[in-house]
């Protein structure tokens, strides 16, 4: 590029991000902010000069940008975009640099599970010792020697069965194509091993993300699947899971339980608390967590870091990283 690009940032919730792109940019860019929910003549003025856009909405009533050529994700789900509604040749890159953060989770959610340290606690502040000396009481579990069955091997799967082998964990996983299986695995296979990846899981770990081949992908017959003292972690997508399944499983103690991160009802979606249209919240065998395993600050920085390096090599006329689809919707003649 000669001149100036711009970037337009589509979320008031990025307007921190500001800080971090001008930080780490290496280039030149104009930083503009617009949210869907501004004037619509803003976004018709900056539309001749707009180079990139960057937030996680876009709608096909937008004006065309004439000089458009990234539509940049600043996290890693996309399958609520439509490319239909990106202007045709317009690049989509996303952005993972979460898996750290979630792989971490993963494990705490394990490890919570077998220990049960937060009952424990909570219980000892309350009641003492209730006249058992040290080393009475019930015992817990450990994860040494347990199963780990990650559906979906990716960024997160890795990052799940490095640490899940230093704990002494044995891991299996199965991905969307065949692959070599990598050190970290004990077996790698792909959609029809599933069954055998829940047969012999102790913890089933959903990674995946959300498409028409994955949509539903555990459901009543594959919660069958699974032993009855099993675990379903679920940080990939909520609809991966059918709802009512994962319900049923879990109120019937079908397994033993699930740690769920992700759901079927956002607020700003339905307007409602309940992340859930079962009783789910009600069941003592689930531990719930509002779609943050991967919130933290260094991730945010990681992201951010990661945009700024796709810019700069827009900027230089490099080739850009991430790329997940392409837009295809026809530029106006006019």
């Amino acid at each position: 590029m000669t001149e100036k690009p711009t970037l337009v940032l589509l979320r008031r919730a990025a307007g921190f991000a500001v800080p971090l792109l001008e930080k780490n940019l290496k280039t030149d860019w104009q930083i503009e902010m617009w949210h869907p929910d501004d004037d619509p003549a803003r976004l018709n003025a900056l539309a001749p000069s707009v180079d990139v856009l960057c937030g996680g909405v876009v709608k096909p009533e937008w004006p065309d940008m004439p000089r458009l050529k990234l539509y940049q994700i600043p996290f890693t789900g996309y399958d609520w975009l439509k490319t239909e509604d990106l202007q045709n040749g317009v690049q989509v890159c996303n952005t993972f640099e979460h898996e750290t953060a979630i792989a971490e989770y993963i494990m705490c959610a394990m490890l919570e599970w077998q220990i049960g340290f937060m009952r424990r606690a909570d219980r000892f502040k309350k009641v003492g010792w209730e006249s058992r000396g040290v080393g009475g009481g019930n015992l817990h579990g450990e994860v040494l020697g347990k199963t780990v069955g990650i559906v979906g091997y990716g960024h997160i799967g890795r990052e799940v069965a490095v640490r899940a082998n230093a704990f002494g964990m044995r891991v299996i996983g199965n991905a969307r194509s065949a692959k070599e299986c990598p050190p970290e695995l004990d077996w790698l296979g792909t959609a029809k091993d599933l069954p055998r990846l829940l047969a012999e899981s102790d913890f089933v770990i959903i990674a995946c993300p959300l498409n028409e081949e994955t949509r539903s992908l555990m459901g009543h017959e594959q919660f069958g699947m699974m032993k009855d003292d099993g675990v379903l972690i679920n940080v990939g997508r909520g609809e991966v899971v059918d709802e009512e399944a994962l319900y049923r499983a879990c109120a019937a103690k079908t397994i033993q339980g699930a740690v769920i991160d992700v759901w079927y009802q956002y607020l700003d979606k339905h307007g409602t608390e309940r992340p859930s249209v079962f009783p789910i919240h009600h069941l003592d065998n689930i531990i719930m967590t509002p779609h943050n395993s991967g919130w933290t600050m260094p991730m945010w920085e990681r992201r951010w870091q990661f945009v700024s390096a796709n810019l700069d090599r827009l900027a230089r006329g490099e080739p850009l990283q991430n790329t997940c689809a392409v837009g295809s919707r026809k530029r106006s003649e006019t």
